[in-house]
């Protein structure tokens, strides 16, 4: 087998993830296109260790590296996609970032806070 086509794999398998995440608004998706990334640097890793033929398997340890982080992501994102789902009630970004703008944009234009000590907003009544 010729070197190169692993390494043309991998660049199918990394400009997918990347446009993936260019395209996609769906978290889950994200995460999909994300992995798609992390697989094709596992795949020129492993290439790379067995074609120049490292005597420690460097690429092989950079490899299972690689696809411990890829489980860690997998699972952090799955519990953000998870949240994001119970609180705004979908997983597409557009949606979640326009509700969060009209949550946060609320809290500025209410004003100055008002003084809730009935002493202060009536100096008449104030006893010495």
């Amino acid at each position: 087998m010729h070197a190169v086509i692993p390494y043309i794999v991998a660049a199918l398998l990394c400009s997918t993830g990347v446009y993936g995440i260019v395209i996609r608004r769906n978290v889950v998706l994200l995460l999909m296109a994300v992995e798609l990334i992390l697989a094709a640097a596992t795949l020129i890793l492993v290439t790379a260790d067995a074609v120049h033929g490292a005597s420690a398997s460097t690429g092989q340890v950079f490899a299972l590296f690689v696809i411990v982080l890829a489980a860690v992501e997998i699972g952090i994102g799955l519990a953000i996609a998870l949240r994001l789902y119970r609180t705004f009630g979908s997983v597409d970004i557009t949606e979640v970032d326009a509700q969060g703008d009209e949550s946060s944009g609320s809290d500025t234009d209410s004003g100055p806070a008002e003084n809730t000590d009935p002493a202060a907003s009536n100096p008449a009544q104030v006893k010495l």
